[in-house]
């Protein structure tokens, strides 16, 4: 069963397009990265699926319901990102019960036993708290929520590495207890890459890439090496991503459609290959037309 499904989405501000003309499906019990650089629009098409924005076009549906302020979506679904404002009047213990009165799923046990760890204090108040600290909060309620669409956009910000670590584990063991559909946005793919199941890459308001971890695993090598011998052995493949190293080197990404004969000719010619993380193949595929870093200081 797909959980949301997109054909042909787009929204626009004005003349600005921050998504077009998408079209993907997200299947249920499976967690999903939402990966892209910033102003790639990641955070408009979570709040178009969330139901926060209405579409300028094309279709959309969640649970089979168009999404934008529709209580049947708004009831099985939850939003967590780090612009959360919670009522002043209320304070932390006061915010869990009152999630749990509106989120039929809601494990008020768990929610207890993270807030704990955490150390937090009942008579806190959300504006009280540090930046890492109110994500923190936040994703207990995303977790304990246990909703059917659970949505994080950048949860960890502010989060320090060790609480983070805490997060992904609590969250991976969590899901497999309770399976539901999960889309996590993040930029730190290196840190989730081993719990995510598929990966939804966009670039300047379009779907890059739509595939599984594994797949993607196998996507691109990196081949390094002379850069003569690279530019002629790279003539009929697909290249990704190119950078000179040193004098006289270049190191390149390809499409892996190597067969054998072309590994077997690249180790004659003396280059390396290698793989290429997940976290590389997603910068590389996103980077922009402008060159690297380096040509900025590079004079003519």
């Amino acid at each position: 069963m797909n959980v949301i499904e997109c054909k042909g989405l787009t929204k626009a501000y004005g003349r600005r397009q921050a998504i077009r003309n998408l079209s993907f499906t997200i299947e249920e019990n499976k967690i999903t990265g939402l990966i892209g650089r910033n102003g790639a629009g990641k955070t408009t098409l979570l709040k178009v699926i969330a139901g926060f924005f209405r579409k300028t076009s094309g279709e959309v549906h969640v649970f089979s319901y168009q999404p934008f302020n529709n209580l049947k979506v708004s009831a099985n679904m939850i939003f967590i990102d780090d612009n959360i404002t919670p009522p002043t009047a209320l304070n932390l213990q006061e915010l869990l019960e009152s999630a749990a009165s509106f989120y039929n799923n809601f494990d008020m046990e768990l929610a207890k036993r993270l807030f704990d760890y955490f150390s937090f204090h009942p008579k806190q108040t959300h504006q009280s708290l540090s930046k890492g600290m109110k994500s923190t909060f936040n994703v207990i309620v995303g977790l304990a929520a246990r909703c059917p669409l659970t949505i994080f956009d950048e949860p960890t910000t502010g989060m320090d590495s060790a609480v983070r670590r805490d997060f992904y584990r609590a969250l991976l063991k969590d899901y497999i207890e309770h399976p539901r559909t999960i889309i996590i946005s993040s930029h730190l793919l290196d840190e989730m890459d081993d719990m995510l199941e598929d990966i939804l890459l966009m670039k300047e308001g379009q779907v890059l890439l739509h595939s599984s971890v594994l797949d993607l695993q196998e996507y691109a090598i990196a081949v390094s090496g002379n850069k003569q011998v690279i530019s002629n052995w790279t003539k009929t493949k697909e290249v990704l991503y190119k950078k000179d190293i040193g004098v006289g080197n270049t190191y390149v990404v390809v499409r892996n459609e190597l067969n054998e004969l072309d590994k077997q000719q690249a180790h004659i010619e003396g280059l390396e290959i290698s793989p290429v993380s997940i976290d590389d193949l997603s910068v590389h595929l996103t980077s922009n037309d402008k060159g690297g870093i380096d040509d900025v200081f590079t004079r003519d």
